[in-house]
C-alpha cells in the first residue's frame, strides 16, 4: 500500500511532464514527414523520440503498479492508449527506414493520453453512455435513408448520366455529399426530376444533421444535474 501510494505520488508529480512530451512527440512526428531531411536531422529526431518512449514507458509501469485492478487497466481505453503510446517504437527496432515511418505513424494517437486530463471529455463520454440508444437509432435511420437517397437518385439519373450513375452503389457518394450538405459538386443531378428530388434531400439533411446535436445536448444536461445534484449533497453532507 505504501509503495503504491509512493508511485502515486511520481505519477501526479510526472503529469506535466507528461502533457508536454505528448506535444513535443506530435511535434517532432510532424518533422519527420518533411521532405529531405537530412541522416543528422534524423538522427536528432530519432533521439528525441527515444526519449520520450522511454519516459511513455516508465509512466505506463508506473501506472500499472498503481492500479489496484491491473488486468482491468492494461485493457481498458487509457491502458491501451498508453500502449500504443510506445508500442510502434519497440516494434520498429532494427527495421528497416521504410517500415518504421509506416508503423511509427501510429504515435499520432499519443494525442489520445489527453482524454485522462480533460473532464469535459468524461462528461461526454458518460452523456454518450446515457444517449446510446438513440444515436444507434439514429444512425441506423440515417444509413436506410442514405440508402433511399441513392436508391432514388438512381432512378432518376441512371439514364441520363449512365457513367456517373451507374448503380446504387455508385450513387452512395452523391447521397452522402448531398445528405451532410457537403455538396461536392463532382456528381450532381441534371434531370428536373433528379433536381427536385435533390432539393428534397437537401432539406431532410438539414434536419438530420440537427438531431444527433440535440440527443446530445440533453444527455450533456443530464450529466451536468447529477454532478450538481452531487454537489449539493456534499455541502448538505
Amino acid at each position: 500500500m505504501i509503495e503504491s501510494t509512493r508511485h502515486s505520488k511520481i505519477l501526479s508529480k510526472i503529469e506535466p511532464i507528461s502533457l508536454f512530451l505528448i506535444v513535443a512527440s506530435l511535434i517532432n512526428l510532424s518533422i519527420s514527414t518533411l521532405p529531405g531531411l537530412s541522416n543528422y536531422i534524423q538522427r536528432i529526431l530519432n533521439i528525441i523520440e527515444s526519449v520520450i518512449t522511454i519516459f511513455f514507458t516508465i509512466e505506463y509501469i508506473i501506472r500499472i503498479r498503481c492500479a489496484e485492478k491491473k488486468k482491468e487497466y492494461i485493457f481498458s481505453f487509457y491502458g491501451i492508449i498508453d500502449l500504443i503510446a510506445i508500442l510502434p517504437f519497440f516494434l520498429t527496432l532494427g527495421s528497416g527506414f521504410e517500415t518504421i515511418r509506416a508503423v511509427r505513424l501510429i504515435r499520432i494517437f499519443r494525442i489520445l493520453k489527453f482524454a485522462r486530463q480533460l473532464t469535459a471529455l468524461k462528461r461526454i463520454s458518460k452523456a454518450i453512455g446515457y444517449a446510446k440508444n438513440e444515436l444507434i437509432v439514429f444512425f441506423l435511420g440515417t444509413i436506410i435513408l442514405l440508402y433511399l437517397s441513392a436508391a432514388g437518385i438512381y432512378v432518376f439519373e441512371n439514364k441520363a448520366q449512365p457513367e456517373v450513375f451507374k448503380s446504387i452503389f455508385h450513387s452512395l457518394w452523391w447521397a452522402v455529399a448531398t445528405l451532410t450538405t457537403v455538396g461536392y459538386g463532382d456528381i450532381y443531378p441534371i434531370t428536373f426530376f433528379g433536381r427536385v428530388f435533390t432539393f428534397i434531400i437537401l432539406m431532410i439533411g438539414v434536419g438530420i444533421i440537427s438531431i444527433p446535436s440535440g440527443i446530445m445536448v440533453n444527455a450533456l444536461q443530464k450529466v451536468i444535474d447529477e454532478k450538481v445534484s452531487n454537489d449539493t449533497s456534499k455541502i448538505d453532507l
